[in-house]
């Protein structure tokens, strides 16, 4: 396996073919079975997903489905795509004075028209993954995670299979997806300037433009046992059991 960077792109902005630059920058070096690992930040300029916000905070609550923990200031929160992170992935870095940017509002869909156009102008059978960077539960430090795919399986189903012992595997399912993304991050970094990396030698990953895309690793709510932050989960049990104190105390009057 090759993980290398793409140098040379350009600071991207509002109204950018990115699929266009993209390809020129890299069309002559990608291989069949390749996959181009994207920042999601130039895919967000791009497409213009850069807005006026006086106060980034109030960016954050607009970005905001679910609140899931709060401390101090950090607003742990789902946001429109189903990814639970901080701030909404709302970013106010390397962006103008007084904006900020929102990430992608359908990675998936990015991901698919990067992938289509360097299939169809390079002739080259690619997978894409847009990448962001997310903390994670009880783990300190951040990694990159995908949240837009095409092109790509993003995860491997083991189970079902054995393991080296000739154990049956029943739960294994790999997120390879994010595994790319984290790999690309080695050498894109967070200020070199390289928001692209080509991943090699993971052909076998690589699949048409309509296998399922990165929504599909975000967990179902039902399946989440980890909904809510310690505060937040014990202010809504509280308020659970008032509100079953109040109806008892109402049926007990409503007998008398």
């Amino acid at each position: 396996m090759l993980v290398f960077p793409v140098a040379g792109l350009p600071e991207f902005a509002t109204g950018d073919d990115l699929p266009t630059i993209l390809g020129e920058a890299v069309g002559s070096i990608l291989e069949d079975g390749d996959i181009l690992a994207v920042t999601s930040k130039i895919v967000s300029k791009a497409e213009g997903r850069v807005i006026l916000a006086a106060d980034r905070e109030d960016a954050i609550t607009s970005q905001t489905v679910r609140l899931v923990a709060t401390r101090g200031n950090t607003r742990i929160v789902e946001n429109p795509l189903g990814l639970v992170l901080a701030a909404a992935g709302v970013d106010a870095s390397n962006t103008p004075e007084g904006t900020v940017l929102l990430l992608p509002e359908d990675p998936d869909a990015s991901a698919r028209a990067i992938a289509a156009a360097l299939r169809s102008t390079h002739g080259v059978r690619v997978g894409v993954v847009i990448t962001d960077t997310l903390g994670r539960p009880w783990r300190t430090g951040q990694t990159d995670v995908a949240i837009g795919a095409a092109g790509i399986r993003v995860v491997d189903d083991l189970r079902g299979t054995t393991d080296a012992a000739g154990r049956p595997l029943e739960a294994t399912i790999t997120a390879v997806a994010d595994e790319i993304a984290a790999a690309a991050d080695l050498v894109k970094g967070k200020a070199s300037g390289m928001p692209v990396a080509v991943v090699r030698g993971l052909g076998h990953l690589v699949a048409e433009l309509d296998a399922p895309g990165a929504r599909s690793l975000v967990r179902d709510s039902s399946e989440d046992m980890f909904r809510l932050g310690s505060a937040e989960a014990y202010a809504e049990g509280y308020a659970a059991g008032l509100e079953a104190a109040r109806l008892e105390a109402a049926r007990k009057e409503a007998e008398i």
